[in-house]
């Protein structure tokens, strides 16, 4: 019984074998093509990362080092435009480097400088096209600055829904309990105490190593009354 399995099986693997060859032989060119294109796309992704993207990347840093010091200084207008001395502005550097890491950071520069000179509709235009960035702090930031300028712009539901967002994203006691109150004001101003009392229950229950904790208890007792 084992011998007869045993050939069988020799059988099978051989008869797998001869129709493996054949069907080689019958698709060579095409898979041998297909073979080269995957080697071509694969180097020419390598190629592209090593003399294209990493490049960009470092002039890209190289430029905004600059606008970051204009931007630190109130230097709003020249963050975002350049100063005619090699900077070319946040603008410019957000247009033409998008695609780099300093290039999106560009782009929430970019935003936060027109919010500053109190350009709200330009400030939301450019903050909604910054990339998360996946971490704890500047991603979330850039949300709660997002939801101030629609707040300006007298667009409350959108301001409230995004920093409320932006509380979420972070969920920590530097930003979250900021925007969190932020929120909840709105919502007073818009009648809905029911609203707010969640948001400040929030920092009550789940931030209380927070600095607006101390006095989160005032924000409940008025829209509790």
């Amino acid at each position: 019984m084992t011998n007869k399995t045993t050939h069988h099986d020799s059988l099978n693997v051989e008869q797998t074998l001869i129709s493996s060859e054949a069907f080689i032989e019958k698709y060579k060119k095409p898979i041998m093509y297909t073979f080269l294109v995957i080697v071509v796309l694969v180097a020419g992704y390598f190629l592209y990362r090593s003399f294209v993207l990493t490049p960009r990347e470092e002039k890209a840093n190289e430029m905004i080092f600059k606008g970051q010091q204009y931007f630190a200084t109130d230097s709003y207008e020249k963050a975002l435009n350049g100063d005619g001395q090699g900077f070319p502005g946040f603008l410019s550097i957000a247009n033409e480097y998008g695609s780099t890491k300093a290039g999106n950071l560009a782009q929430l520069y970019a935003g936060l400088s027109y919010a500053k000179m109190g350009k709200f509709q330009e400030a939301v235009n450019y903050l909604k096209n910054f990339k998360d960035c996946g971490d704890e702090m500047v991603s979330p930031a850039a949300l709660g600055a997002l939801g101030n300028c629609y707040a300006e712009l007298d667009q409350l539901d959108q301001a409230t829904a995004t920093l409320m967002e932006a509380a979420k994203k972070a969920d920590n006691n530097s930003l979250s309990p900021i925007y969190l109150i932020q929120a909840g004001e709105i919502f007073e101003s818009q009648g809905q105490k029911d609203k707010a009392l969640e948001c400040y229950k929030e920092i009550k229950t789940k931030y209380v190593n927070s600095m607006q904790y101390a006095e989160i208890d005032k924000y409940i007792e008025r829209v509790s009354e």
